[in-house]
């Protein structure tokens, strides 16, 4: 749920806050709690109402007399936005309305590695056509959000060195979408969009979320007071490269040991190839787990404990209250969050995990895109956007 703002000097952007969060239902709420004089009040909600933000309609209840007070609530009907999911081999796009309900969405099999000219310019398509599905015009959306399989500096939504998406390191990815639909686009690691995602849908009530996704590789999304947490450049949660003890395996990344190189996907369908087994991805571990291979089994339990061996010094350090694995090895959870919980609760502190609960996704497959999605909508109703959007059009 989105949270109230300082309301001492109250702006429009800032009432649409009051209104969204659920904080205020009419203008004589919102002259109560802010103290704008009611010729203020009226002046941002006509502002927000002419812009198509917010409708206006005759209350139930708290009529003591006279004319009833009319209730104020978001408007949806004409704006939309975008969740883009990029993957390592598939492009995921969600046309969401303001309140994060699903307009229309498409999945198509898609090589990121086919480079940002060929994916990006089928997103664009496909945007179109779902826009033209939902009967919204291109002019109706606000933002959009995209999610990708590699490390991003948030500021400028540009991939640094990007490991298995050659051709895109520093490709300007929101001005691509900003010339061709007019629009602000957010660029993030597509496991820092599951926890966004994860946190807002599945677990409103935790402030202090981990989100492990063990697919081809590992990552993790944090969720620090409600809040995404992405460090100073970006690059918070990379814990696929934290060296797992006493281990060798060479890693993408040029060095050893790493955790993705020893637990992730890509690494369980190389050791079950070199036994002679049809496996040459993540999506063949979850496969032979599901048919009852112990060789498969036995592998993403042991690739558990050793993502339980690094998440217990992730919680001993971030206290967590509640963590989330997903991802394609997320499909076999039984197993893998056996090894999980089973390392995590033997080596982290007892008052760290007095309360932690280690819970599969909830969100699926669809977590990326709508997490995106939900990115965009916290931007495009940010009370800074929507100041300026309002200045946009008074000027």
């Amino acid at each position: 749920m989105p949270t109230a703002p300082d309301v001492s000097s109250a702006s429009a952007g800032e009432v649409l806050a009051l209104i969204r969060s659920g904080t205020v239902e009419t203008r004589a709420d919102i002259a109560r709690l802010t103290g704008l004089a009611r010729s203020t009040v009226s002046q941002r909600v006509d502002a927000l109402i002419a812009h198509g933000f917010v409708d206006e309609d005759n209350a139930d209840g708290g009529s003591t007399g006279g004319r009833p007070p009319r209730r104020l609530q978001l408007r949806t009907g004409e704006h939309a936005v975008a969740g883009v999911d990029l993957g390592a081999s598939h492009c995921r796009v969600a046309l969401l309305d303001l309140t994060g309900t699903t307009l229309a969405q498409r999945e198509d099999p898609l090589s990121i590695a086919d480079g940002p000219q060929a994916v990006l310019g089928h997103v664009d398509k496909t945007l179109h056509a779902l826009l033209k599905e939902a009967d919204h015009a291109p002019q109706s959306l606000q933002a959009i959000g995209v999610g990708v399989p590699g490390p991003v500096e948030f500021t400028t939504g540009r991939p640094v060195d990007p490991p298995i998406m050659p051709g895109w390191h520093q490709y300007p990815i929101p001005e691509f979408f900003a010339d061709r639909f007019g629009v602000r686009a957010l660029v993030d690691n597509d496991v820092n969009v599951m926890a966004l995602a994860e946190q807002r849908l599945a677990f409103p009530e935790t402030r202090y979320l981990l989100y492990i996704k063990v697919g081809t590789g590992i990552g993790c999304g944090i969720i620090a007071d409600g809040r995404l947490h992405r460090g100073a450049q970006g690059s918070a949660g990379d814990i696929g490269h934290i060296r797992v003890a006493d281990d060798t395996e060479p890693c993408r990344c040029g060095n050893s040991g790493c955790l993705e190189a020893v637990a992730g996907g890509a690494a369980l369908a190389r050791r079950l190839a070199e036994l002679g087994l049809d496996a040459a991805s993540g999506s063949d571990v979850v496969r032979l787990v599901k048919s009852g291979n112990r060789d498969a089994v036995r592998m993403v339990r042991e690739a558990g404990r050793a993502v339980g061996e690094v998440l217990a010094g992730l919680v001993n350090f971030f206290n967590p209250d509640t963590v989330v694995v997903g991802g394609a090895l997320a499909a076999v959870h039984d197993q893998l969050l056996a090894g999980v919980r089973e390392a995590v609760y033997r080596r982290s502190h007892p008052l760290a995990t007095h309360v932690l609960r280690i819970e599969p996704s909830r969100t699926g497959e669809n977590a990326a895109a709508v997490g995106a999605g939900i990115l965009a909508i916290e931007h495009a109703l940010s009370p800074d956007q929507v100041d300026r959007a309002l200045a946009a059009t008074a000027g």
